[in-house]
């Protein structure tokens, strides 16, 4: 009998022993813990029909997708123009566009190569964002609304503006930390550095008074976890998020050549919170497809919560500065980052684009890497497709 099986039947008779009232409520429970969770190595296949799709609708929707690749150069060779010079590798190539569509826990439809291990970019972001409930978690960041230097001490919060910085404030790009970090100076200034990216000198604001998208200080605050668990990140996030929701073996987070730290009297990669400059999280679709299911779970699966429920709520709450942002995920409570889906509809996107669009009203999750569309214009077409 399965952990699935087992939860079923003990509702069953739980609601059997109780009053109405309460064997509702067991019975609400039980259609909750029912949620189809894919074990490793495998994912059911379901078809239209079974679910309720107009397979029409549905079949026009990843027409939609599949039509509308990337400009990016197949061969990065567009990488320092975009984003300037480089401090990590890159593949020799990326697959052509690709994505999975998951409907109530069930794969409806899959187009392109979605078995090949590509950088995923800024989606890494919403990566850190889950380790780092994974901390507060386990108590080895008690809030995040603490400050990072009380518990960092490698002089990356000495100053008197960096000392000022929170955990929240890093997970809301709101940090304003001052510095440069493998070589990268968080200013953003200078073509060769920063490429398309650069932009002009500004005074800085004080930590949580102001928003920007801003790697450097990702990469701080990806270096910042690693002290926290004394442990690389790609090791807490196998070993806490990627093995219980049953992920291949194939992703890797890739540092920079120049990103390794003393840990325990051995050198230890810090990575990235994005593929900018190189190197970042390496993954195919149907891992991305786990780790949105996962979010779209509230942070469980299959009975274990991975992540806390107040730290989920949290995490897809706006910030006060950011463009409809939360920690690290692109949010939609305004109607404007993924137009004309629910206000509750989340997204993490990483350059190229490489998208994962997550639905809670309709239990959906959807991967789309490689595409030059619109990741919320997927979305709708697929939604159109549910037959009410």
């Amino acid at each position: 009998m399965t952990n699935t099986s087992r939860r079923q039947a003990l509702a069953l008779g739980l609601a059997l022993l109780l009053p109405a009232g309460a064997a509702m409520a067991a019975d609400t429970k039980a259609a909750a813990s029912a949620a189809y969770f894919p074990p490793a190595g495998e994912w059911a296949r379901k078809t239209p029909e079974q679910l309720g799709l107009d397979p029409a609708l549905l079949a026009a929707a990843v027409q939609y997708a599949q039509s509308r690749e990337t400009g990016r150069a197949i061969d990065f060779s567009d990488q320092e123009a975009t984003f300037g010079a480089r401090l990590g590798s890159l593949p020799s190539k990326r697959a052509r566009t690709n994505g999975l569509v998951i409907y109530k826990g069930y794969v409806v439809a899959e187009f392109g190569d979605t078995r090949f291990v590509d950088p995923t970019y800024s989606v890494a972001k919403s990566m850190l964002a889950t380790v780092a409930g994974v901390a507060l978690r386990e108590g080895r960041i008690k809030s995040v609304e603490e400050l990072v230097g009380k518990r960092v001490t490698d002089g990356g919060y000495a100053s008197a503006q960096n000392a000022a910085v929170t955990w929240k404030h890093h997970l809301q790009q709101e940090s304003e930390w001052e510095g440069s970090m493998w070589g990268k100076n968080g200013d953003f200034v200078g073509k060769a550095e920063f490429g398309a990216g650069e932009r002009k000198p500004r005074t800085l604001k004080g930590p949580g008074s102001f928003y920007e998208y801003n790697d450097v200080r990702i990469n701080r605050f990806a270096l910042s976890l690693l002290r926290v668990f004394n442990q690389p990140v790609p090791d807490v996030f196998q070993e806490q998020v990627m093995d219980p929701i049953g992920a291949s073996n194939s992703w890797k987070w890739v540092p920079y050549h120049n990103s390794y730290v003393e840990l325990n009297g051995r050198q230890a990669p810090s990575v990235s919170g994005g593929t900018r400059w190189g190197g970042g999280m390496w993954i195919d679709s149907w891992d991305l497809a786990r780790f949105g299911y996962l979010w779209l779970r509230g942070g469980a699966w299959d009975g274990r919560q991975i992540l806390a429920p107040s730290y989920v709520k949290a995490a897809l709450t706006p910030s006060a500065h950011g463009p409809d942002y939360g920690y690290l995920w692109w949010l939609n409570t305004r109607g404007k980052n993924l137009p004309g889906l629910p206000a509750n509809a989340f997204a993490a996107q990483g350059a190229g684009s490489n998208t994962i669009v997550v639905s809670p009203d309709h239990e959906l999750v959807i991967v789309w890497r490689w595409h030059a569309g619109n990741s919320a214009e997927f979305a709708r077409r697929v939604i159109a497709a549910i037959r009410k």
